[in-house]
């Protein structure tokens, strides 16, 4: 399916938006490059999480690790770069859950979703604008944890994890 008309916008550094007409409704969207989420469980058993700011939110959010794709990078590689950058865990074996758009009532963001198993702990490399907070769970509390939960690719991330 195609609009009738599409324009875009506005364009920032990361995201963009475009009108379009279907018919007699228009409809903003936001164009996202797309994003991977990981559920990485350790050497130890441990799920990793971050929490982080975000400024949408006006708090504190915990969090998959997660990221935004690079222009033509295949899902994989940003998994596996955020994963290292935000958390400082390499290796393991790597394996598709799923993937899902985010907020389809107006993105085109589509998140990919990998279980990371057997990683190794390393040393984190934040970006300059991120504070991170590396937080560990037993893989056998998630299920009764969801709840302390806000962040809807987290949710689902963790939930795909819990039904394999």
């Amino acid at each position: 399916m195609r609009p009738d008309e599409s324009e875009v916008v506005w364009r920032g550094r990361l995201l963009a938006v475009t009108i379009e007409r279907w018919g007699d409704h228009e409809r903003e969207i936001v164009e996202h490059p797309g994003a991977v989420a990981i559920v990485s469980v350790d050497t130890e058993g441990y799920l990793t999480l971050v929490r982080q700011l975000r400024e949408a939110t006006l708090g504190m959010l915990l969090e998959l690790p997660a990221g935004t794709r690079e222009p033509g990078e295949e899902p994989l590689v940003t998994a596996k770069r955020e994963l290292r950058e935000e958390c400082g865990l390499t290796g393991g074996s790597w394996r598709t859950l799923g993937g899902f758009w985010t907020t389809p009532g107006f993105s085109r963001e589509y998140m990919h979703v990998f279980l990371a198993e057997g990683v190794e702990r390393g040393d984190a490399e934040p970006e300059a604008d991120e504070e991170l907070e590396i937080v560990r769970w037993p893989v056998d509390e998630i299920w009764g944890r969801l709840g302390e939960l806000e962040d809807s690719k987290t949710l689902a991330g963790l939930l795909l994890f819990l039904r394999r």
